[in-house]
């Protein structure tokens, strides 16, 4: 008889057939070794990445329109969601005004630009307006104005999740002022269209490995490796300061709920890596809410805070940002004084606000800094062109993070987070499994020793579920095992 298969290559293969995380992984490393090998051909590889960011675009506006008119209709309190929103806001200018003063500290310390010598006038600007296709950042009216929808239909269309906010308030609102009896068909319809949507994710999610390797393949054919040996000192520093702000985060969030960081970022791992690999947050947003809502938060704080935290709280941009102003000033040999420096703060407030979904973003914010300061030529900008999409891993570690720790920060506060439940989940006696159906799965120690008792105590659990009238903070505690394969946390 042939000898049986070795347990390790049944292990390494039901691995990659099962664990997003080992399939991205493996995606990123052959992006890796194709874009370096051949260049040309990964060129070429161009749309798959950008039809995967297109498709998770489709669905991120009503899916937060649907978790966010739930999550209030369910709470029942109007007031509360308006001071989540109060909270959140609070924290991401504190957050976000901490990563700027880190950049800049950051920044006199080392000085990655000086000694470049560099003449602006040799600078090649016209690679700046072709990377930010000639558009400039709203003013603060601008903003304001641009997150009031013009129609319902245009804010979807355009898909503006400020403006979808607005909406998704506005039509919860009205369902706690109507009431059910008068309208008892609309949140039940609002609740299966948001089932639908958390399927159509898994769907599209299937596809994430091979968006991360055509992604990370156009990145490697395009800029080579090289680029990190001529700015490795600049890419040192952010990524070092980043690490730094993390840090932070981390002991901010223990303060604050007692929960881990560490144990939170194995828990949204192949999150983490899918967003590295097609350096956006956008790809993992839908994901990253059911986890979060799983962990324990509760869907009013979810929906609000996560979106809106896209367009506010932009750490990773902040620390780029101050940064990059300071080493473009030190590339051209430009000294600014404490007062400049302040003014930089000030004005990258007002501008990193105003960032989220502008293409070139950070090139206008950074002109728009320059030009405020009348010391700096805005054509400097182009110093950082070759580097920029290097810098994209940094800022998407750090703006994912900190806005999930702003979810689970501003839930504690407002009592809308179940710690007990989160803490069971980061530390894997709660393993949570996200597919086509969402399901979860929940061990106890004492049923593990009956193999009857699980299967048993789950279809209990997930009946209850279905009573009419259950609330989120029941659902934490029965937990429903929808489904009979078996889970188990992944090594990472």
């Amino acid at each position: 008889m042939p000898p049986s298969e070795s347990p390790l290559p049944r292990r390494v293969a039901r691995t990659l057939r099962t664990s997003l995380f080992a399939q991205v992984a493996c995606a990123l490393v052959l992006g890796i070794v194709v874009g370096k090998l051949w260049p040309g051909f990964a060129a070429d590889l161009q749309p798959l990445g950008d039809g995967f960011i297109r498709l998770i675009k489709t669905i991120i506006s009503p899916l937060v329109f649907c978790v966010v008119v739930v999550g209030i209709a369910k709470a029942g309190d109007l007031k509360a969601f308006g001071r989540i929103g109060l909270k959140a806001l609070i924290w991401f200018e504190v957050a976000s005004t901490l990563a700027l003063l880190i950049g800049l500290l950051a920044a006199n310390l080392v000085q990655p630009g000086s000694g470049m010598n560099v003449d602006p006038s040799t600078l090649d600007t016209s690679a700046v307006d072709a990377k930010t296709g000639g558009g400039h950042l709203p003013s603060t009216t601008e903003f304001v104005l641009n997150a009031i929808p013009t129609s319902f239909i245009g804010a979807f269309a355009e898909n503006s999740l400020l403006q979808v906010l607005i909406l998704a308030c506005l039509v919860g609102a009205a369902l706690l002022h109507l009431g059910h009896t008068k309208v008892p068909k609309v949140l039940p319809a609002i609740e299966q269209a948001q089932e639908i949507i958390f399927a159509i994710v898994g769907f599209v999610m299937r596809l994430a490995p091979i968006a991360v390797f055509g992604a990370m393949a156009v990145l490697i054919g395009n800029y080579g490796l090289g680029v990190i040996e001529t700015y490795g000192k600049l890419i040192i520093l952010c990524y070092a300061a980043a690490a730094l702000f993390i840090a932070l985060l981390a002991v901010a969030l223990k303060v604050v709920t007692g929960l881990s960081l560490w144990k939170f970022l194995r828990y949204i791992r192949e999150e983490m890596l899918l967003a590295l690999g097609t350096a956006s947050t956008e790809s993992v947003l839908p994901r990253v809410m059911q986890k979060l809502r799983k962990a324990g938060a509760r869907d009013d704080s979810v929906g609000l805070v996560l979106p809106t935290g896209y367009s506010f709280n932009l750490d990773g941009a902040s620390l780029y940002l101050s940064i990059g102003t300071l080493f473009i000033a030190q590339a051209v040999g430009v000294d600014l004084s404490f007062s400049q420096q302040v003014t930089v703060i000030l004005v990258l407030m007002l501008t990193s606000k105003g960032m989220a979904g502008i293409p070139g973003s950070a090139f206008l914010a950074l002109s728009a800094t320059a030009s405020s300061l009348g010391a700096i030529p805005a054509g400097a900008v182009a110093l950082l062109l070759g580097v920029d999409r290097i810098m994209d891993s940094m800022r998407v570690v750090t703006n994912l993070l900190g806005n999930c720790v702003a979810v689970f920060a501003v839930s504690r506060w407002e009592g809308a987070l179940d710690k007990e439940r989160a803490k069971k989940v980061l530390d894997g006696e709660i393993v949570v499994e996200l597919d086509d159906d969402e399901s979860e799965q929940a061990e106890k120690p004492e049923q593990a020793e009956k193999p009857g008792n699980a299967e048993k105590s789950g279809n209990a659990e997930t009946a209850e579920l279905k009573k009419p009238g259950t609330t989120q903070s029941e659902e934490s505690v029965a937990v429903p095992a929808q489904t009979t394969k078996e889970t188990a946390p992944e090594a990472g």
